[in-house]
């Protein structure tokens, strides 16, 4: 299944978007998206101004621009939801001015706050989706829902009530019914999950290892850097990196190589030099007790009984034992807990052959 939201994209004076455009050679060019003068306006605001935008198959695209600029009323149009005052649109080769009904079978949607009945399950919901999409009821069907509560980490919590999930966990529901029919293009427009930047890059690793991740960002104090990078974030850009700079970035991330802004390069290299350090101290009590026990193999569930404390608390107490410790996961946590002697070697593999 290919997945489309759009890559190659022209932005002409007017506009305040911004994205990058970078073919890639001996692909044959299928245009899933393209729009030509497009433009909208509300009275005198004008919020598109003649924006060229051009999508292969198989391509994926970001709409970077800061709030007004026009990025959700680009969407609502291609979806058809607002009618462009100029300009014409057409998805998979086809007008969405004349053939909406034939392009929305092939595509999944969120735009800006998803809506779901709360005191129906994640599953309930999904279901009402497929109803409403016109998948076929019975096992099929039932199948891949769970599949798709699967693809967005929610298989666990898919019969609790909707009003139950967390802002990130509604969120992930939306792009699971987005996903459902396995449609050929998928539009996104959604505000991140309040979590910070390297939990959100640890959460991408963990669910889309080989995705390559460039961080751009205004902050270059030292946590910040080693902590991202450490959770998987390939490049490391700041705020007043040219636009030159960042298509070049986008396109080394594409072929594997790292670009380092020449501050965050400075930084690192400074830290290497350095003599190596050991930041146990930073650990508070609590932590040194969990990554103890992560040491000893035990689970999330297991900590959680024999400190009396909750899994979430868990959760929390081992996310920041991994951004103090600059660690990406549990496996180096234990690895470092016995390098560190905070657990007699014996001891973690005496646990192991229990499990045995």
């Amino acid at each position: 299944m290919e997945k489309e939201l759009s890559q190659a994209m022209e932005m002409r004076p007017g506009n305040d978007a911004a994205a990058s455009s970078f073919a890639q050679p001996g692909r044959k060019e299928v245009h899933v998206i393209s729009t030509s003068r497009l433009t909208k306006a509300f009275d005198t605001l004008v919020a598109v101004n003649d924006l060229h935008l051009e999508v292969l198959r198989g391509d994926v695209f970001g709409f970077l621009g800061p709030n007004g600029s026009g990025k959700t009323t680009t969407i609502r149009m291609l979806l058809g939801l607002i009618r462009p005052t100029a300009g014409n649109i057409s998805l998979f080769g086809l007008d969405n001015a004349t053939h909406l009904a034939e392009i929305l079978p092939r595509v999944g949607a969120i735009v800006e706050t998803p809506v779901f009945y709360p005191y129906l399950s994640g599953v309930d919901n999904l279901r009402i989706v497929a109803a409403a999409s016109g998948m076929q009821l019975g096992r099929a069907n039932q199948a891949r829902i769970d599949e798709v509560l699967e693809l967005v980490d929610l298989s666990a919590r898919g019969g609790d009530a909707y009003r139950k999930y967390s802002l990130g966990m509604k969120q992930r529901l939306a792009i699971g019914a987005a996903l459902l029919t396995d449609p050929e293009l998928i539009l996104l427009d959604l505000l991140m999950p309040k979590m910070d930047g390297i939990t959100a890059v640890r959460e991408i690793k963990r669910v889309a290892p080989s995705v390559q991740i460039i961080i751009l960002t205004s902050y270059f104090e030292d946590d910040q850097i080693f902590s991202v990078i450490k959770a998987g974030a390939l490049s490391y850009l700041l705020k007043d990196t040219r636009s030159q700079e960042l298509v070049a970035a986008v396109r080394a991330a594409a072929r594997g190589e790292s670009v380092l802004h020449p501050q965050v390069a400075a930084r690192i290299l400074r830290e290497m030099q350095q003599p190596s350090q050991v930041p146990l101290n930073d650990l508070t009590p609590r932590e040194l007790e969990v990554i103890a026990r992560i040491a000893h193999g035990r689970s999330n569930h297991e900590i959680a009984l024999e400190l009396v404390i909750s899994e979430p608390t868990v959760r929390t107490h081992v996310a920041n034992i991994l951004s103090k410790l600059h660690l990406t996961d549990r496996t180096q946590a234990a690895i470092y807990a016995l390098q560190q002697k905070l657990v007699p070697l014996k001891e973690a593999l005496d646990k192991e052959e229990e499990m045995i």
